[in-house]
């Protein structure tokens, strides 16, 4: 008995000791200057490259795997022990702790970095309808440009055009993709070297509908390290998703700067999906900024989009109003109230942020 109390203890103060460096490393970030960017250059890296690396070497996602296993595990744990409530609050208490303990050193410091805009040298400025009209009208005319040249690959492309019909993505369509995902990021990183090195494979859960219903399309995961995506979303989706989660990994946690980071190594990718991908997303949000903005402006440009691109976009809608739910709300609730707790305090809305930065971005071009 006095062996038991013992671990228990010990299991007790493990637990405290890493909610303590926990915090310690989010008061750090939070307060003291530079604190975050040097972690984020020199620190973080090695937990990359040592848990990523390691998790790269299975091919299919370990979080994902691990997580079943981790629940059903836990399932068992306190069936077995549910007479014994100090053995399971000692264990549940320190396993939380060294799974926040994980979370903070792979990505909640990161969030307190300085930002890939600043780094990039872009400024968000106040801009005007005519502004944001041009940077729509462009991604139309580039969105024209792609479309016709997709067809003429149909082994790779099965959009545009996806309906219910179109068949599901095979694993050797998705295997394509994170290839050619981890080529345009490595390829963005000539052009932005705090972007440059290496990419792990970015993986598709196998049960997918967990982030269906959650209305997400994909995921990183800071315990494992690895960038996981949504395989049963719309499909022109995809790219731009993989390229999205994998800036994660280059510790740029701000879901607006992801989106971006991905526009950005889509467009400039050697892979006509992958910049039809960049393009289609470029005009869904900024055209969503253009139809508040210049409602007929908006309707001019759409009515030049391909008959085929508006089919996906239809179907895109089509998709995710089937999951629209409480379990949708609830974790909408949730992602807000995380991003504000990251000082994002717009929390869901940041994401609009993406069409300041893109504006800024052709400024400079």
């Amino acid at each position: 008995m006095h062996g038991r109390q013992s671990l228990h203890f010990l299991l007790f103060a493990a637990g405290g000791v890493l909610l303590a460096a926990s915090l310690i490393l989010l008061a750090c970030a939070r307060a003291v200057p530079g604190f975050a960017q040097a972690y984020a250059l020199r620190i973080y890296p090695i937990f990359k490259s040592t848990i990523g690396g390691l998790c790269s070497l299975f091919p299919v996602s370990v979080s994902e795997f691990g997580l079943y296993l981790l629940l059903l595990f836990c399932l068992y744990y306190i069936g077995s022990h549910i007479r014994q409530p100090l053995f399971l609050a000692s264990r549940g208490f320190f396993l939380g702790c060294l799974l926040f303990f994980v979370y903070m050193i792979n990505c909640g410091v990161n969030y307190y970095r300085t930002p890939f805009s600043y780094e990039a040298g872009l400024t968000a400025a106040p801009t005007g309808a005519k502004e944001l009209y041009r940077l729509c009208q462009l991604l139309v005319e580039k969105i024209n440009e792609e479309a016709a040249i997709l067809p003429e690959r149909p082994s790779l492309s099965p959009y545009p055009g996806q309906t219910e019909d179109t068949p599901s993505p095979s694993w050797s369509y998705l295997r394509e993709m994170g290839q050619l995902g981890r080529e345009a990021m490595k390829n963005l990183g000539e052009v932005y070297p705090q972007l440059a090195g290496w990419y792990p494979y970015p993986k598709p859960l196998a049960i997918s509908r967990i982030l269906s219903v959650q209305q997400l399309c994909g995921i990183y995961s800071p315990f494992t390290v690895e960038a996981n995506y949504n395989r049963e979303m719309p499909l022109y989706n995809i790219p731009h998703t993989i390229c999205h989660e994998l800036s994660h990994l280059k510790g740029y946690m701000r879901e607006d700067e992801a989106n971006f980071i991905g526009y950005l190594a889509c467009v400039l990718s050697s892979s006509p999906e992958f910049r039809y991908s960049g393009y289609v997303m470029g005009w869904v949000y900024a055209g969503n900024a253009l139809a508040a903005a210049d409602p007929e402006g908006y309707q001019t440009l759409r009515s030049q989009l391909p008959k085929a691109v508006l089919e996906d976009l239809a179907y895109n809608n089509r998709f995710w109003d089937r999951f629209e739910g409480k379990v949708a709300e609830v974790s909408t609730q949730i992602n807000d109230s995380y991003l504000k707790a990251h000082t994002q305090v717009e929390g869901v809305r940041t994401y609009g942020r993406m069409v300041d930065l893109m504006l800024a971005y052709y400024r400079n071009q």
